[in-house]
């Protein structure tokens, strides 16, 4: 399973570390994923994803995964959140 965010495409960076001394020691920033339970309110189920927290954040702040999803580019999802995409167009299309 790859460090990628499902729903923004956050995914590892690298970098340096620099001590006092400037001295540089390679090292991998991880994005902080967590395995998420969210309502999609169209489809009336639940969906498990692994998000990054920053992400859930702003969930809440669009109003929803059905809204957040909706307002995504396709690029940066993944392939499961991107059939859900449609899914939710689908859904939205028949009412």
């Amino acid at each position: 399973m790859t460090r990628r965010c499902e729903l923004t495409g956050k995914s590892v960076q690298t970098g340096h570390v620099v001590s006092h001394s400037n001295h540089k020691t390679n090292t991998r920033f991880l994005p902080n994923l967590k395995t998420a339970t969210l309502i999609s309110e169209a489809l009336n189920r639940r969906v498990r994803l692994r998000v990054a927290v920053a992400a859930l954040r702003s969930i809440e702040h669009r109003g929803g995964l059905d809204a957040f999803l909706l307002k995504a580019r396709d690029n940066q999802l993944s392939p499961g959140a991107l059939a859900l995409k449609r899914e939710i167009l689908k859904k939205r299309a028949a009412n």
